[in-house]
Order: structure tokens, then sequence, then C-alpha cells
């Protein structure tokens, strides 16, 4: 074991340090106190298999944590009938939950936010590599396995945006901050349609900005595998792109959405009523046709939406003489 790197591995994940030498992680866990083992919200092979996938991160510091599947067991709606259906989600899915307003979709998303064990209204149990979560890592935030984008986001401080985004590359020990943060700004961007640069201070973002950019985070930044979407259709947000950059990355992604193109670019969508999965549907290949007919539709939409913020007119043959003076 290479103390210089183990020393790096506990302070980034805020661990107790070395009281002294190890010569390995167990030996390390062995030699704190019981209540330091507790507040750490690991266990001896949680801890060595965070410390292998750390070393094998690419080397870049980061501490990625690794999920091969997630798991959701049947529930109840809200009126106490069982449901349907277990679920099982892997790296790189994309599903989508669709149904009316109060149907029951952000109460999933919780229920998969805080890993619940049968404690929540609806019931559910959720698994990870087919096993119940550890009763500590439940509530522990650096240790989460969970990302949340939801609809409304807010800042608690004001720094430009490349001193934010920094201050996280960095809390992350990884090598080269300053690259991968020129990285989520220009992603970011793309995402937005709105240009900002690296001095723009973060509680000055518009609201689409704001989402961009804590998507492209989560996407480059943050080790969690799964992400979890409230309503990103409302944001000018380029939600496809957005997607496939979670899949590039592998990570689970389930959304919460109206929007018809993204409910068929997912490779399921659960419909919700009542509070519960009342159907499973994998889009068919009629389905498909229309998603690129839809995407074409979204593309001449957007287009408009542009020409109408630079102060143009639209529907006019002639856009010259349509131009406001």
């Amino acid at each position: 074991m290479d103390a210089e790197s183990f020393d790096k591995f506990l302070k980034i994940n805020h661990l107790p340090k070395r009281a002294r030498e190890c010569s390995c992680p167990a030996d390390y866990w062995a030699s704190l106190a019981w209540e330091e083992r507790e507040a750490c919200g690991l266990n001896a092979a949680t801890l060595e298999m965070g410390y292998k996938e750390y070393l094998v991160g690419n080397n870049t510091g980061t501490w990625m944590h690794v999920v091969r599947s997630l798991e959701i067991l049947r529930g109840c709606d809200k009126d106490g009938v069982p449901e349907r259906y277990d679920l099982r989600f892997l790296p790189g899915d994309v599903v989508c939950l669709v149904g009316p307003t109060g149907a029951g979709k952000s109460r999933l998303l919780a229920d998969i936010e805080c890993l619940a064990q049968r404690d929540t209204p609806t019931r559910r149990q959720i698994l990870i590599d087919g096993k119940a979560p550890d009763p500590a890592k439940r509530f522990s935030g650096e240790s989460g396995l969970v990302a949340q984008i939801t609809q409304n986001m807010n800042f608690v401080m004001d720094l430009p945006v490349e001193d934010f985004l920094l201050m996280h590359a960095e809390s992350r020990d990884l090598k080269d901050p300053e690259n991968v943060v020129e990285r989520v700004m220009r992603t970011a961007i793309g995402l937005a349609g709105e240009p900002f640069g690296p001095k723009t201070q973060i509680t000055q973002l518009s609201g689409g900005q704001s989402r961009a950019l804590m998507i492209a985070d989560a996407a480059f930044l943050s080790p969690k595998p799964v992400v979890l979407i409230d309503e990103i259709e409302n944001a000018g947000v380029d939600r496809v792109r957005a997607l496939r950059l979670f899949v590039e990355k592998g990570k689970i992604v389930i959304l919460s959405t109206h929007d018809p193109m993204l409910a068929l670019w997912g490779a399921r969508r659960l419909v919700i009523r009542n509070g519960a999965v009342c159907a499973v549907i994998e889009p068919d290949k009629n389905e498909l046709a229309l998603r690129v007919q839809l995407a074409e539709l979204d593309a001449e939409l957007a287009n408009m939406r542009e020409r109408l913020r630079r102060g143009e007119r639209i529907g006019c043959p002639d856009t010259a003489k349509c131009t406001l003076m």
C-alpha cells in the first residue's frame, strides 16, 4: 500500500487520519476506534473496495463508485394495492417516468434517492448490486450513490463559475483540475445554448445555464453512478445531448418528464398512476420512427426560439425585411 496515495484517499473522503503506519486498508480499519468507524458510514470491505477503485480510476484521484445494478422491489400504490413490477436498471440505462401531475413520479425518485427500505409510504425497497445498502451509507452525503438534478436550482454561495468548478475539482484531488474545469465549461455552454464565461457569478446564471452547469458537473466531476432528473424540458437545455452524455459516462439515468421526445428517447418508460408503476413500456419500431420526426420538429422550434431571441420575426419569406429596425 502506497502511504501517500492512501493518505490522499482518506483526505478526499473525509476519513480519519492514520494514527500509525498501516500495511493495508484492513490494518487501517482495525486501528480506528469504534466511534470513528460508526462515523465513517463504511465497513472494512467497502473501504478496501473504495481504495481499489480510487487507484484504478485512471489516476484521476476520484473515488468512483461502481454500481452493477439498481433494483426497485415492488411496493404499493396510494390505496395500499401491491404494485405489479420489480424493476432492474444497469449502467447506461435511461428510464423515463411518465404520468399526470400528482401521479407519484417524484415519490419514486425520492425512494431511489433515499435508498428506501420499506420505510416510505410506497413500501418499496431499493437494492444495490442485489443487496440492501449499508444502513449508515444511506444517510452519508459523500458516500451516497445518487446525484439529483431538480426543477429548481439555487446556489447558496456567490462565486465565479470557474472558481466554483475548480473548488469541486480540487476536492476530488484531480491531477489536472484546470483541464477538467474547462471541459465542464464547454459542455455546459453547449447544453445551455446561452454563452457565459468563467468569471460569470453562479448566482447570475439563468435557469437553463445553471441546470446545464449541474448536468456537466454531474457527468465529469461527480463519482455518483445514479442520476435522477426531475423535468429538464422547460430549462432551455439540450436534453437529448445531456442524456447521451450520461450514457457515455455509464450512469444510470432515471428522469421524470412530460416531454414526448424525452419519453420516447429512453430505453423504457414507466407509467405511474395513483402512486404505483402500472406499466413498463419499451419503444417499438413505430415509436422509434416517431422519435426521429419529433427531433426534427424540436430542432425547428429551437431555431425559431433563437431567431426570436435575436429580435427577428418568424414565418416571413423574406427574413431581411422582417427583422426589427
